[in-house]
């Protein structure tokens, strides 16, 4: 394979569609010695440039393309444009990509001087402490590490292995973290849950005594907040992606390899399965348990439990086959208002809701 990179500073170069398709393990229909330039998506590709596409429906969209040459589906054929056939068109063009937009990793910076590290912290191998990072007492921390400027984890956290933890990014107390994971910029973990009760006319903070614990291969999206525990620990489970601004209250409970969009709010001492799926702006009330493999749809309300494998939506949620049946009933109230008001007219009735 001929490297697609000029070797001074990444910038790509000419590689032809035969040489992409064996770094993709593709079959090319077409010409495979023209020469590609660039990778860009459907809407932006330039002649001389390779797109993909992911599902037949966009065909039509393909065809009126200034792309070169496309990555796709086995079930798509030629048609006019050179292709490039995968089973994963999506994860073949990331690759593609990545050659030619090829960002280098970063260098091992080790534990910059301009960091405050507490002198009980402890690092594994090749550990990358940035400037302005914050680092507290007793933390332990495994190898390769990257905790980059303005992040600030604090007493006797425990981070596993290839972690990253992004500016700005704040670890309370005790917080434990999993190999691999990944947190972004003004993430917040380990913060109080808020628990208070009425004490003599007031409310009186409950002290939140326990942990955040986040399994490996997790991912944590800028600005989400995740409460410790009130005296255990809330848990974010192994391979989990929480988006930006998403809020997980104090006790959550939450399975392995969820993925919680946008805005998406828990409450708190709340238990999901395993790979629940939640759209954007849900919001779970407090003591609900979401069975394993369920998808809620975006701006759902859930107040009650669902059981596994079910989808629902809606205000409040509930199953799509009934939420389906209560839109499409609404849609028509109109003119049921109508019809109501013809019969009590021809039966001489008032209508007291004209």
């Amino acid at each position: 394979m001929v490297s697609v990179f000029s070797g001074k500073k990444g910038l790509p170069v000419s590689v032809t569609l035969g040489q992409l398709a064996e770094l993709v393990q593709g079959k090319v229909l077409g010409n495979g010695d023209l020469v590609v330039t660039d990778a860009r998506i459907l809407a932006e590709a330039q002649p001389g440039d390779i797109t993909f596409l992911d599902h037949e429906k966009h065909l039509n969209q393909l065809h009126d393309s200034k792309a070169l040459a496309a990555v796709v589906p086995p079930s798509v054929q030629a048609n006019g444009k050179p292709v490039i056939q995968v089973a994963d068109p999506l994860l073949a063009f990331v690759t593609i990509v990545r050659h030619f937009h090829h960002r280098p990793e970063l260098p091992v910076h080790g534990i910059d001087p301009r960091a405050v590290v507490h002198p009980s912290a402890r690092f594994g191998f090749q550990p990358s402490v940035y400037p302005l990072a914050v680092i507290g007492e007793g933390t332990t921390l495994g190898a390769r590490c990257r905790i980059h400027s303005g992040a600030v984890i604090g007493r006797f956290c425990k981070i596993g292995a290839d972690v990253t933890i992004h500016p700005n990014a704040v670890l309370y107390d005790e917080t434990i973290v999993g190999d691999r994971a990944i947190i972004h910029a003004n993430a917040v973990i380990g913060a109080d849950g808020f628990g208070y009760r009425v004490h003599e006319g007031k409310h009186v903070k409950v002290p939140q005594l326990g942990c955040v614990e986040i399994g490996a291969d997790v991912e944590i999206g800028a600005c989400t907040t995740v409460d410790r525990g009130t005296f255990g620990a809330t848990r974010i489970g192994a391979g989990s992606k929480l988006d930006n601004l998403v809020m997980i209250g104090h006790n959550c409970q939450v399975g392995k390899h969820n993925l919680l969009c946008s805005q998406t709010g828990i409450a708190g001492s709340c238990g999901t399965g395993d790979y629940v799926v939640m759209a954007g702006q849900v919001g779970i009330t407090d003591h609900v348990h979401i069975g394993a493999g369920t998808i809620i749809g975006a701006k759902a309300g859930v107040s009650n439990d669902i059981p596994a494998g079910e989808r629902w939506f809606g205000i409040p949620a509930t199953p799509i086959g009934e939420q389906k049946r209560i839109m499409m009933t609404i849609r028509k109230l109109p003119e049921m208002r109508k019809t109501l008001g013809r019969i009590q007219k021809h039966l001489g009735l008032e209508d007291d809701a004209a």
